[in-house]
């Protein structure tokens, strides 16, 4: 389904709103295939692989603001991280995501409820660059 060309909002079309909901998909998806299988490393890897080769295809100068790469000592989606398939083009859109490709990794594994895919993304440096903590949040 083709999405209607829009006016960008802070940077960011519904061109490139559409790719981001197929990233979250597919990190969804692919980590589902580990639900209940007892690996959790296992599960994050897949979302993690999914939701990266989305973003090798989607047409925007990216780069991980916010990751979990640091904290779990993954070797991907780390912040700095380059992404899109026009990183250093001029007059790509540039973009900052924050990025969890499976949240709740234990409940995954485990069969249990509440894991999640999540993607933020902003307009090139707008994304507040919090240490690596956790922290209380609040989604609307």
């Amino acid at each position: 389904m083709a999405f209607p060309r829009v006016q960008p909002f802070m940077g960011i079309t519904t061109d490139l709103a559409h790719h981001f909901l197929e990233a979250v998909d597919q990190a969804a998806i692919a980590s589902a295939a580990w639900r209940g299988k007892g690996d959790k490393n296992a599960a994050d890897d897949a979302a993690v692989e999914a939701m990266r080769r989305t973003f090798d295809n989607v047409p925007f100068d990216g780069r991980v603001a916010i990751g979990e790469g640091e904290r779990d000592e993954a070797p991907m989606l780390y912040i700095g991280e380059e992404l899109g398939s026009m990183v250093g083009v001029a007059g790509a859109p540039q973009i900052d995501i924050a990025v969890d490709p499976l949240e709740c990794t234990n409940n995954c594994a485990d069969n249990q409820p509440n894991s999640i895919a999540v993607l933020a993304a902003a307009p090139r440096g707008t994304l507040l660059h919090a240490p690596d903590c956790y922290m209380d949040k609040l989604a609307a």
